[in-house]
C-alpha cells in the first residue's frame, strides 16, 4: 500500500512515526510523499521553522510538499504523479477540496481526537475538557467534502481523568489514534472496513482556542475556572491579572468551603 500523509503538529507527528515504524516491518506499505504546512514563524526570534511533521519526514528522507493552498490544480497533478493508494490525514490544517480525496485508490481517511460527531473540528481535545466530559476517544473516518462530517470506520475511546490537562490527554489520544489507524488500514487492505456514517443531530462543534479565550472570569464557578485553567494546557495559558500584573495559571484545585473566606 502507497500511503500518502498529510499533517501538520505533534500529534500529526505521532501517526506519522507509527506508520514509518509499520513501514519499516513489512515491504506491503511505504510512505511515498508527505503534505505539511509552510515554515511558520516561531518563538521570540520569528524565526522560520519547519513543523514536527516536516522534521520526522526530513530525517526519513521522505519527500515533503508544503503547499500554501489546494486551489492550485499542480499540487492535485503532484500527488496524482504519486500514485497513492490512500492519503491519510491528522490534524493536517487546511481543507482537501473533492479533487483531491479522488486521486488516492481508498480516498482519504482521517485520525480525528473525538468521538464523532461529538466535537467536529479543530480544538476536540479542549474542548472537551471544558464541557467536563468524563471521556472522549478517536475516530477513524473516511473523508468527504465536509468539516469532520464523513463515515467512521474505527472509533475507540479513552477516558478524561479529573487532573488531565489538554497536554497529558493530547499525548494519550495520539497514541491511541495512531494504533487505531494501524487496524483501519489493515481492514482497508483486507476489505473489511464498514463505515458507518454520523448523526448530524449529535454533531457539536470544537472551534478553535484563541489567547483572549483563556483569560479567567470570576464570575464562573470554580469547577469552570478550573476545567479552564486544564484545557488551556500547555497552550495558551489561562491567565488573570493580579496588582495590575498578568499573571498565568498553569494548575488549580477546587476547594468545598462553605465559609466566605479565602483559600490560600
Amino acid at each position: 500500500m502507497r500511503i500518502a500523509f498529510a499533517g501538520t503538529p505533534d500529534f500529526a507527528a505521532v501517526i506519522l512515526g507509527a506508520l514509518l515504524q509499520e513501514a519499516r516491518s513489512t515491504t506491503e506499505r511505504s510512505i511515498i510523499a508527505v503534505y505539511t504546512q509552510p515554515d511558520r514563524p516561531a518563538g521570540r526570534g520569528r524565526k522560520l521553522t519547519p513543523s514536527p511533521v516536516k522534521r520526522l519526514a526530513a530525517s526519513h528522507a521522505i519527500p515533503i510538499h508544503q503547499p500554501e493552498t489546494y486551489r492550485d490544480d499542480t499540487v492535485w497533478e503532484k500527488l496524482a504523479r504519486e500514485e497513492p493508494d490512500v492519503l491519510v490525514v491528522a490534524a493536517y490544517g487546511l481543507i482537501l477540496p473533492p479533487e483531491v480525496l479522488a486521486i488516492p485508490r481508498h480516498g482519504g481517511i482521517n485520525v480525528h481526537a473525538s468521538l464523532l460527531p461529538r466535537w467536529r473540528g479543530a480544538a476536540p481535545i479542549q474542548r472537551a475538557i471544558l464541557a467536563g466530559d468524563t471521556a472522549t476517544g478517536v475516530s477513524i473516518m473516511q473523508m468527504d467534502e465536509g468539516l469532520d462530517t464523513g463515515a467512521v470506520a474505527r472509533m475507540a475511546t479513552c477516558p478524561i481523568d479529573a487532573k488531565d490537562t489538554a497536554g497529558a490527554l493530547h499525548d494519550r489520544l495520539a497514541a491511541l489514534g495512531a494504533e487505531q489507524l494501524i487496524r483501519a488500514l489493515s481492514d482497508l487492505e483486507a476489505s473489511a472496513v464498514q463505515p458507518v456514517p454520523q448523526d448530524s443531530a449529535l454533531a457539536t462543534y470544537a472551534n478553535r482556542m484563541t489567547k483572549a479565550e483563556g483569560q479567567l472570569d470570576w464570575n464562573d464557578t470554580a469547577v469552570e475556572l478550573e476545567r479552564k485553567i486544564r484545557a488551556f494546557v500547555p497552550w495558551p495559558i489561562a491567565y488573570t491579572t493580579f496588582q495590575g500584573q498578568p499573571l498565568r495559571v498553569w494548575e488549580s484545585t477546587v476547594v468545598d468551603t462553605q465559609r466566605d473566606e479565602a483559600v490560600s
